[in-house]
């Protein structure tokens, strides 16, 4: 027996979500497609590099005016 053996535990949280995939079992795959619509996009290097080229960079104190 190990000192640093625990006990087997599961939260509530993980037994709701082991239940939840058990009733739902297209779930992760609607997760998975979701993400892919909304972050896992090809990025186009050559159009992201020119973005950042034409970028002006912005002056320190934006909002004060030269006062004149």
């Amino acid at each position: 027996m190990s000192l640093f053996r625990r006990p087997d535990y599961d939260s509530e949280i993980t037994q709701f979500l082991t239940q939840l995939k058990q009733q739902k079992p297209g779930l992760e795959e609607r997760q998975r497609q979701g993400r892919e619509l909304l972050w896992d996009k090809q990025v186009d290097r050559t159009v992201w590099r020119d973005y950042r080229a034409a970028q002006v960079p912005q002056k320190p104190y934006v909002y004060q005016t030269d006062g004149k």
